[in-house]
């Protein structure tokens, strides 16, 4: 009945759970969810007055599809100023989140049995984008023995005439793990003289935490500025994912018009509030609040770390970036869906079981809570261990 390409496509977990959870608490159980990627700060002040304004000024109607000219602008300033890239308005385009941007990349650039490789652990929407695309995805698995990072050999050993596409994410959702400089120009290297371009999602750039510096991928050289596409938003920095802004940036003029063609079939331009709204989000004027909360987050995570360490049969490597910690509990259960849906019922806390992640025998946990929640859900998960 329906289409062979619907038929491949998987639920997202993340979601998932975080419906199962927001159910449950409606229902009046006790649920603390640590499961959502979702910043629990309000948008900043000036983002929610430049919605009003756009608003009372009626600016209401359709805009262009891939954004209005001085919203390009501010990300083209945003890209030059924070990662040293140069763009023009023609290598860029505004869509509805990173997800959107990703799905038209997938859809523009897979064809049926192109490979995209994809490291693991990874966050749950690109291989499915990629099978959906008729694509294949292959995993190149890491673990903590290099920070839940890949090194430039998996890198070689995983590309062949097939492949089409490399998928990074620094910072990493689900680890927070961030590349260095050096860990990318080593990756650089293999890819010089090779067709594969490669998707940058960079959406927890502002996120780092201690000493740690953000590198953008497609910075690295001329050669990884030409084969880079990079994505990005305002989702987790800014507090504003309900809003749904996301863009991606280029070098490729013709793949940037590709993507403008799909999305002026299927979506056509983001809504324009939304529009004028996330231009203070760009251009510096929410430096301030986007500072205080990075500063909370990382509050968060040393105390996260602290604890969760503390519990007998679990593990964490402290994170470098985003706001989740993937906590190893393969010494308790190694089912990690078993696990987490045990954590529910008996404890009501909410994370997302690795396996949606492509890693068996480890959990996700957002800590883009506050710390009392933070501190009864570990203080219950510590609880639950100790039954096993």
């Amino acid at each position: 009945m329906f289409s062979r390409r619907i038929e491949r496509l998987s639920e997202s977990l993340t979601m998932a759970i975080t419906a199962l959870a927001k159910e449950l608490k409606a229902q009046g159980k006790d649920v603390l969810s640590f499961s959502a990627g979702e910043p629990d700060f309000d948008t900043p002040e000036a983002i929610k007055k430049a919605a009003i304004e756009a608003i009372e000024s009626g600016f209401t109607k359709y805009t262009a599809v891939d954004g209005i000219p001085e919203l390009k602008e501010a990300i083209i300033g945003k890209l030059k100023r924070d990662n040293g890239l140069e763009y023009t308005p023609d290598q860029v385009i505004v869509s509805n989140g990173a997800k959107q941007s990703l799905f038209n990349l997938t859809q523009v650039l897979i064809d049926e049995g192109d490979e995209v490789i994809i490291p693991s652990p990874y966050w749950v929407t690109y291989p499915e984008l990629v099978k959906y695309a008729g694509g294949r995805p292959v995993i190149i698995p890491t673990d903590e023995s290099t920070g839940f990072k890949i090194t430039p050999a998996q890198l070689r050993n995983a590309i062949t005439e097939k492949t089409k596409l490399l998928i990074l994410t620094t910072p990493s959702n689900p680890t927070g793990a961030v590349y260095s400089k050096e860990e990318l120009e080593a990756l650089a290297k293999v890819l010089e003289g090779t067709d594969v371009m490669v998707a940058s999602d960079e959406m927890y750039e502002k996120l780092v935490y201690g000493d740690v510096r953000f590198t953008s991928t497609a910075s690295i050289s001329e050669d990884m500025c030409q084969r880079t596409i990079t994505i990005n938003g305002l989702s987790k920095s800014a507090a504003m994912t309900g809003w749904r802004f996301g863009y991606l940036a280029a070098a490729d003029r013709e793949l940037v018009k590709a993507m403008k063609k799909l999305q002026s079939q299927s979506t056509s331009n983001i809504n324009s509030i939304t529009q004028k709204a996330a231009i203070p989000g760009l251009d510096g004027t929410i430096d301030a609040d986007i500072e205080m909360m990075r500063r909370q987050f990382e509050q968060r995570r040393d105390r996260a770390v602290e604890m969760l360490n503390a519990i007998d049969g679990i593990s964490v490597l402290s994170p470098d970036g985003a706001f989740y910690l993937f906590v190893n509990h393969s010494a308790v259960m190694r089912d990690s869906m078993q696990f987490a849906k045990e954590l529910l019922e008996k404890k009501g806390v909410a994370v997302v079981p690795g396996v949606g992640f492509g890693a068996e025998g480890y959990f996700r946990f957002s800590f883009a809570t506050d710390l009392a929640s933070i501190e009864e859900g570990i203080k219950r998960i510590e609880e639950f261990v100790a039954t096993k």
